[in-house]
């Protein structure tokens, strides 16, 4: 099992509709084959600056790269990601 993780941080500037609209294509990412546990959270605590997660878990590794490389998740970076985030951690996590 892979957990796929994204903790981030949006733009100031985005609008309400602009965030209102990433956080609905990140659902849409729900869409990919094989994508399991999908989560989207708020973070709460003062102890970092990060506002936000995603995660999601894949059984393989072969299922992570599918996800990916996925043309749905490469025009959610393009059309989304990178419009609309000041700064990211990503953190793939396998059980020990």
């Amino acid at each position: 099992m892979i957990r796929h993780s994204v903790i981030l941080s949006l733009k100031p500037q985005l609008s309400s509709e602009d965030k209102k609209a990433f956080f609905e294509a990140v659902d849409k990412l729900t869409d990919i084959p094989n994508v399991q546990k999908f989560e989207v959270l708020k973070q709460i605590s003062p102890k970092n600056k990060f506002e936000y997660g995603i995660s999601m878990e894949f059984d393989t590794q072969e299922q992570y790269d599918f996800y990916s490389n996925h043309a749905q998740h490469q025009t959610f970076i393009q059309d989304f990601w990178l419009k609309s985030v000041e700064d990211f951690l990503e953190i793939d996590y396998v059980l020990l």
